[in-house]
């Protein structure tokens, strides 16, 4: 069995939910395993946001064998009031882009614009 992630107490701009789904959008022939590791969940958590999002039409699966191949339906809107008109695909582009930069160049970026550069 997997380790316990470490908890992370506060909030944070990304939900569960949208992390697991970034992570099948990169990989759709994941395991659960991989995506409780890479999003720091258990692997009861995943399950259990894999099932929202299936039963909420955001994602299919197919069994292939022993494993599943994951399908993410792009067209999507998103859930929130506020998000309305934003598709699923909106929000992978987003999180792509992000994703593509190397972590070392978005900190560099972050310190050279200064504190508050976001707000400007």
């Amino acid at each position: 069995m997997g380790e316990v992630p470490e908890t992370h107490n506060g909030w944070t701009f990304l939900t569960n939910h949208a992390r697991v789904l970034a992570a099948i959008a990169e990989d759709q022939n994941t395991r659960i395993r991989d995506i409780a590791a890479r999003c720091r969940l258990t692997e009861r958590a995943v399950q259990k946001i894999i099932s929202d999002l299936e039963q909420d039409g955001y994602l299919t699966h197919t069994r292939q064998g022993r494993s599943n191949e994951y399908r993410i339906q792009p067209g999507t809107i998103l859930r929130h009031p506020a998000d309305a008109g934003l598709s699923v695909s909106g929000l992978l582009a987003v999180l792509a882009q992000h994703d593509a930069v190397p972590r070392g160049q978005q900190q560099a970026a972050v310190h050279e614009q200064g504190p508050g550069a976001a707000d400007r």
